[in-house]
């Protein structure tokens, strides 16, 4: 197909609620390590990673290897039947977990499927029903995972009932209008009062990201969880740690993002960089949380031999290579090279993240704040223009999300900065000459 008869493809034989980042469809053709090329033949710097799922490069060569001996030897046989490479990869998830606490894990096809199997677990443990989200969260596309999901663009269909959403630790933009540190981190106390005036006072559980994804990389004061955990408990409920996209190292010195918070949650769910690209969805939790789930459940691809290989090579990869510790080192230089950028472009308001999961919240203004979603709208084609890819999220549409394969080194940054660096030029010189 040529590339306008895709376009045109996908137009009359998809949903129209499958939608594209850039006024015009890119068109990706094939993809190696950190670049991406297009059906033109143009290559770009991917600093997005579909989505933060290629955490190891595109088409690695050591994963790819063991996928396609798989594939030759056993591709399918369902949850029904014990295999080799599930087995493999759900031992080795439980060594890697914080403590080595959580030790039983469940697979499925995507972060959905994880996130759904969490909370179903939670309310089989504690007997109880309602479940403590946060705003601006993202957990999922299904209609348990929308409800549980912090911002209306992505709610579709009727509210789900049983859920409540608290105020999370956005401290760029606080709920509340006070100032961290003096702040005592009210945002998580109020749980407290949202849990005794929202809900019937016994919860089966929180579900919170370490780091919201969707929501603009919002990245919570140390103190958060803790607090949160604390009154979670004391009302029955378990803790669970969305980590489909903190999972893995991303985050710089710790295999979960949780971690970097010091809690030993009782589920994590993860998918995306877990797969590098293949479809994939785990919940783990602690052994008793696991063990109340008694009545029959099946995941007819969940545990797949050929994914549950792709898995446990990713796994092994980032181990091998080190890479948790070049999430923290090239990470801590990626986000220099922001901050320089927020000194140079006044369009920048926040720089925010941790290790290779870093943020740009533009504004239009620093002293109001105002989101500048026109403006992000504009970055993002000029950053296509330059050969750059990046992604966009938060609540008002105005956060650059920067979450390139965890194995780039210092000069891949060096030439993502100066990509972002024209692009977010060429955004001021089109309002200066006032193109809005």
């Amino acid at each position: 197909m040529t590339k306008d008869e895709i376009i045109l493809a996908n137009q009359q034989f998809l949903f129209p609620a499958v939608f594209h980042y850039y006024k015009q469809p890119l068109v990706v053709s094939h993809a190696k390590d950190q670049y991406v090329w297009d059906a033109d033949g143009n290559q770009y710097l991917d600093f997005f990673g579909g989505i933060v799922t290629v955490s190891v490069g595109h088409c690695n060569e050591r994963v790819n290897a063991k996928v396609h001996q798989q594939l030759d030897t056993l591709q399918h046989v369902s949850t029904l039947f014990a295999n080799e490479p599930q087995a493999a990869l759900a031992q080795k998830i439980a060594s890697l977990t914080p403590e080595g606490a959580l030790t039983k894990s469940f697979f499925t096809n995507s972060g959905t499927e994880a996130n759904e199997t969490a909370i179903l677990t939670a309310r089989c443990y504690t007997g109880n029903t309602e479940i403590v989200a946060l705003r601006h969260s993202y957990h999922g596309r299904s209609a348990s995972t929308m409800g549980l999901t912090g911002q209306g663009a992505w709610k579709l269909g009727p509210p789900q009932a049983g859920i409540v959403h608290a105020h999370n630790a956005y401290c760029y933009r606080c709920p509340l209008g006070l100032t961290y540190p003096d702040c005592e981190v009210k945002c998580a106390q109020d749980i407290e009062e949202l849990i005794r005036s929202t809900t019937s006072g016994s919860v089966a559980g929180f579900i919170g990201e370490p780091i919201q994804g969707v929501g603009g990389f919002i990245t919570p004061p140390k103190e958060y969880f803790k607090i949160v955990e604390g009154i979670v408990r004391n009302h029955g409920g378990i803790f669970i740690s969305d980590e489909v996209q903190t999972a893995w190292g991303r985050t710089g010195g710790k295999w979960f993002g949780i971690e970097h918070w010091g809690i030993v949650p009782d589920i994590m769910t993860s998918a995306k960089g877990l797969g590098n690209g293949s479809p994939i969805g785990l919940t783990v939790a602690k052994p008793e949380v696991a063990d109340s789930v008694t009545g029959l459940t099946i995941s007819t691809f969940g545990g797949n031999p050929v994914t549950a290989t792709a898995a446990k090579a990713v796994i092994d990869f980032i181990e091998e290579q080190n890479l948790l510790a070049n999430c923290t080192t090239t990470g801590a230089y990626l986000r220099a090279g922001l901050e320089e950028l927020k000194n140079k472009h006044d369009l920048i308001g926040d720089v925010r993240g941790m290790g290779l999961m870093q943020a740009l919240e533009l504004v239009r203004d620093r002293k109001s704040k105002a989101p500048a979603p026109a403006e992000t709208a504009q970055v993002m084609e000029a950053a296509r223009e330059n050969r750059l890819l990046i992604g966009k999220g938060g609540m008002y549409g105005n956060v650059i999300r920067i979450s390139p394969p965890m194995n780039v080194a210092r000069s891949d940054v060096d030439q993502f900065l100066t990509l972002l660096d024209k692009s977010l030029a060429a955004c001021g010189a089109m309002a200066a000459g006032g193109v809005r």
